[in-house]
């Protein structure tokens, strides 16, 4: 059974970072490259984006199961769609249905919102992500490539779910 819970404290957006680390380091390192990894944990899963992101809207969960963080989901309320940023769960933890448990808590808070979908994008390169994604019904509807810095790129697809 998992647990979601809100993030509100400092100590769990210390939770998150370390969590981004582990997960980020053994999951996409060899998708992305350790440098980019190591670029993209820095800009966008340090302890200080996080908290920063909480003062503009965005909102957190770690995942929980038993008594452990199992992994960690970060959405942006927008106009008519709630954007996932990011849902990582641990390589020790994953297929065991935690991430469609994950997915279903996020399409009821899109609907208590009044959204109707839910977008996001993923890498290229990260296939079974991109099935589990199109096994809970979202589909692609983009392909995007940004430069985010440092000589790097994100070269993702975006992805949606209407309801």
């Amino acid at each position: 059974m998992i647990f979601i819970e809100k993030v509100i404290n400092d100590n769990q957006v210390e939770i998150i970072a370390s969590l981004a680390y582990e997960i980020w380091n053994e999951h996409f390192t060899a998708i992305i490259g350790k440098a980019q990894v190591d670029y993209m944990l820095e800009k966008f899963q340090s302890k200080k984006t996080i908290a920063e992101q909480i003062t503009q809207g965005y909102l957190y969960f770690l995942i929980k199961s038993d008594d452990d963080y199992i992994g960690y989901m970060g959405v942006h309320p927008e106009k008519e769609q709630l954007f996932l940023s990011k849902l990582y769960i641990k390589a020790s933890e994953r297929r065991q249905g935690h991430g469609q448990k994950a997915l279903k808590y996020l399409e009821q808070l899109a609907l208590d919102k009044k959204l109707n979908k839910i977008t996001l994008t993923v890498n290229k390169n990260n296939f079974n992500t991109i099935k589990t994604y199109e096994n809970f019904g979202f589909t692609k509807v983009d392909s995007i490539i940004q430069d985010i810095g440092n000589d790097f790129v994100m070269d993702d697809y975006k992805m949606e779910k209407v309801f």
